[in-house]
């Protein structure tokens, strides 16, 4: 793979597609560590991605991830940007701020959309975010998201993408958008993220940056949401290689200190710890790829 036209890394080896399921947010809370790793030692996950950030994410929690890769590697791990409160920045004189903490999610978008974010402030902490991922598990990461998808902004993307190719050129970067046979204009959400990806994906392609090729799992957090019923859609027309984020956890007092997505956490556990989970893989022809 080489040139711009290079992509995350694909799996052949039968008929099958070869996809990644990544659960976002490892860190984030002690529950929502404990849940993925033992969604990775049941191989129903091969990616996660770690919030250096969180006041939670300590050494202990970074070697009990890395031990699972003892021996052989079971999942892709990678550095989960994090630009929006609650947390607070990991670098001297990030700005801007709001009560000492990165701002909401809504209000980096649109900064960054008129570009009046400070692009040296980004590549500083997206840079600093690097550094502590490296401390924690002595290697780089293999692949660098966004919480909240931040990393898609203008201006942040351009920092990352600054960052990836100055200081980690093996790793890809996460893009979100869905396959074209899956773009259901109703569906705003990922509609959203279908349109800030088609920057990162440009400029990712003129630095040689890898990007995974097609991108499913986005939905609306509501209480209502089911998502057993929803996994399937996401699976339509994704590709060999394709990605699928996820959120499973077990709610502690730790998670519902720092983020609303509490409870829907735990169906996304229930379901990818099922039985029907690996049924549905088996049923549309698809299968997790072997991380390298």
């Amino acid at each position: 793979m080489s040139g711009s036209m290079r992509d995350a890394p694909r799996h052949r080896g039968d008929a099958h597609r070869r996809i990644w399921l990544c659960a976002d947010d490892y860190g984030i809370a002690p529950g929502v560590n404990e849940a993925i790793r033992q969604l990775i030692v049941r191989r129903r996950l091969n990616a996660t991605s770690v919030m250096v950030v969180s006041p939670h994410f300590n050494p202990e929690q970074a070697a009990l991830l890395a031990d699972l890769n003892a021996g052989e590697t079971r999942a892709a791990i990678g550095l989960h940007v994090t630009l929006t409160a609650p947390f607070a920045p990991m670098s001297e004189g990030f700005a801007p701020l709001r009560k000492g903490g990165f701002l909401p999610m809504p209000e980096m978008m649109s900064r960054g959309v008129a570009r009046r974010l400070k692009p040296e402030a980004l590549v500083i902490e997206i840079g600093t975010q690097l550094r502590l991922f490296l401390e924690a598990f002595g290697r780089l990461p293999d692949f660098i998201d966004g919480h909240q998808h931040v990393h898609l902004a203008p201006q942040v993307r351009d920092a990352l993408l600054t960052v990836v190719t100055e200081a980690a050129p093996q790793a890809w970067v996460r893009q979100c958008g869905r396959p074209p046979g899956a773009r259901r204009l109703r569906d705003a959400k990922a509609l959203v993220l279908d349109i800030l990806s088609l920057g990162l994906r440009r400029k990712a392609q003129s630095l040689g940056v890898a990007t995974n090729p097609a991108f499913a799992g986005a939905y609306e957090f509501t209480a209502k949401a089911d998502f057993a019923a929803l996994f399937p859609n996401f699976l339509t027309g994704l590709p060999d290689g394709g990605l699928i984020m996820c959120h499973p956890g077990f709610v502690d007092a730790q998670l519902r200190a720092l983020d609303p997505l509490t409870d829907l956490r735990e169906r996304e556990f229930a379901y990818l710890d099922s039985d029907a989970f690996p049924k549905l893989l088996a049923e549309r022809g698809a299968a997790l790829a072997e991380p390298a």
